[in-house]
């Protein structure tokens, strides 16, 4: 990771050679990071364009999330405190000028980690709610649920492999750009599979397929490029491994963003991600609440076309998503 980032900050330097378009503004390619949620297929690709025929889009992402949230009611319990890392390699090919299809393979790690310390000195810094992050000890690895005197999920051994694969296709279904703006919308559709090992939250071992509208607007005026995008869909799924008694077979998604291109290099967005409940037959938030979580970054575009996505996220609806995570995105078409 420490040279991966050594790498991109040398790219950096010289991406103030000349580059010829105008930066267009597109989503972060990232979800909810809970280990209660980003098990599920919940489709972090919500582009309203698809990939050039003939040609290969590839990227690599990276989501560190640092969860805490501690909650209990007269007959639950409930404890995620660990740290989260998700390596996503994507691949996406335009079979003509109307439909792609791809892969997403991701790499899922679960430990203790070392964001504790810095997150207390943040919030102690601004004067932010710990929620009780600065009551117990730091780096720890606990993920457990009780539900009438049940222990219903219980983890708390650090481990990696492979995550739940998704199988993804995209259809155009409009597309129009001339030298001031770039309007466009796409079908989507993703296919995830158990692959991953349920028991150690690499995967939920249910069979999940979702549907996506996608659109976004682009303008390039003298001040930059202006960018809103945003997506609406749904995600059917089979019966998993994990608190399989509770979790829904239905759940709704949606992004919404806008974004400023100042450069032909940079550009600084804001998005949003929801989703309805995973889960039911819970009082606690964690389990059966909307979520609603905030990005806010921006990216930068490199000679040979690379576009760098850094982002940020934060739960707006508390307990719903991680308290941070932290989001890097590398892609290239070739």
């Amino acid at each position: 990771m420490i040279r991966f980032c050594s790498l991109l900050l040398v790219l950096l330097c010289c991406c103030e050679s000349c580059l010829a378009a105008d930066m267009e503004i597109t989503p972060f390619r990232t979800v909810n990071q809970s280990p209660l949620v980003q098990i599920f297929g919940l489709p972090a690709e919500s582009s309203a364009s698809v990939t050039s025929p003939g040609r290969f889009r590839i990227s690599l992402t990276e989501d560190v999330a640092s969860n805490y949230t501690v909650s209990r009611s007269a007959n639950e319990q409930i404890t995620l405190d660990s740290e989260s890392y998700r390596s996503t390699l994507a691949a996406r090919y335009g079979i003509n000028d109307r439909f792609e299809i791809g892969v997403d393979i991701p790499y899922v790690l679960y430990g203790g980690g070392f964001l504790d310390g810095f997150i207390v000195d943040w919030h102690s810094a601004f004067g932010l709610p710990q929620g009780g992050r600065d009551t117990v000890a730091k780096n720890r690895l606990i993920t457990s649920y009780r539900k009438d005197g049940v222990q219903k999920l219980t983890m708390n051994r650090s481990g990696s492999g492979i995550g739940d694969i998704s199988l993804n296709a995209g259809m155009k279904l409009y597309d129009v750009s001339d030298i001031s703006s770039h309007d466009s919308l796409a079908l989507r559709t993703s296919l995830k599979l158990p692959s991953g090992d349920s028991g150690s939250l690499r995967g939920s071992g249910s069979t999940d397929i979702s549907l996506s509208l996608c659109g976004s607007m682009n303008n390039y005026t003298e001040w930059g490029s202006l960018g809103l995008y945003g997506s609406l869909g749904g995600m059917a799924m089979t019966k998993g491994d994990v608190l399989s008694d509770q979790q829904n077979s239905l759940a709704g998604f949606g992004t919404a963003g806008i974004g400023w291109g100042p450069a032909q290099w940079i550009s600084f967005k804001l998005q949003l991600n929801a989703h309805t409940p995973l889960y039911h037959g819970s009082s606690l938030v964690e389990l059966s609440s909307s979520s609603l979580m905030l990005v806010i970054g921006g990216a930068l575009r490199f000679p040979g076309d690379y576009l760098l996505d850094i982002g940020v996220s934060e739960d707006v609806a508390v307990a719903t998503a991680p308290d941070v995570s932290f989001h890097l995105g590398l892609s290239r078409q070739f």
